[in-house]
């Protein structure tokens, strides 16, 4: 049963220019394993994040950190969650997300699904 579906776009020149602004950013919006990938990524994974929290009716208190977009072998994108994200997910019943990123031209997306 799908619990929630969100839906996020980010464009890229304007994140990066927000990244550049305010360095602190970097570390309070990605985990380690997450930072030292490309702007265009970064984005994308930005995107996925507020789309995830969308998918979970976008509560306060939520830590951006306590959600990682991780890649398969085959680049298929995954969400690792944990802390303030995974107790959102049990509380509302969610067990899997399906997430999909796109970026082009200029613009990064993502979606999120929970199901339950």
């Amino acid at each position: 049963m799908i619990i929630g579906v969100g839906i996020d776009v980010v464009d890229i020149a304007r994140f990066e220019e927000t990244l550049r602004r305010t360095p602190a950013l970097r570390e309070r919006l990605f985990t380690a394993e997450e930072r030292g990938l490309g702007i265009a990524s970064l984005a994308a994974r930005f995107a996925a994040k507020e789309a995830l929290a969308k998918a979970l009716g976008a509560p306060v208190g939520l830590h951006w950190t306590d959600a990682r977009v991780a890649t398969n072998d085959d680049g298929k994108p995954s969400l690792e969650i944990g802390g303030s994200v995974q107790a959102r997910a049990n509380d509302l019943g969610v067990d899997s997300f399906h997430v999909s990123l796109s970026h082009d031209a200029g613009v990064a997306s993502a979606i999120v699904i929970a199901e339950g």
